[in-house]
């Protein structure tokens, strides 16, 4: 995954997948979905980005373990 954000235009662009998007689909207004021909989602788009959430929570994340007792 990779997270790129743009100032000079104000929008955030995740990578999910290194496959090439054919094409694009607005979920919500500012926030673009990137798919390849079959619907698989290589990107999220936001523009407005800073208006929308803290742009410095981009770049910092948090892992969740989930663990199962065996019982």
């Amino acid at each position: 995954m990779k997270v790129r954000y743009d100032k000079d235009v104000d929008a955030a662009y995740i990578q999910l997948s290194q496959k090439r998007p054919q094409g694009a689909v607005e979920l919500y207004p500012d926030v673009i979905l990137h798919l390849t021909e079959r619907d698989e989602l290589v990107a999220i788009e936001i523009l407005n980005a800073s208006k929308r959430f803290p742009v410095r929570s981009l770049f910092t994340f948090q892992v969740q373990v989930e663990q199962r007792l065996k019982g």
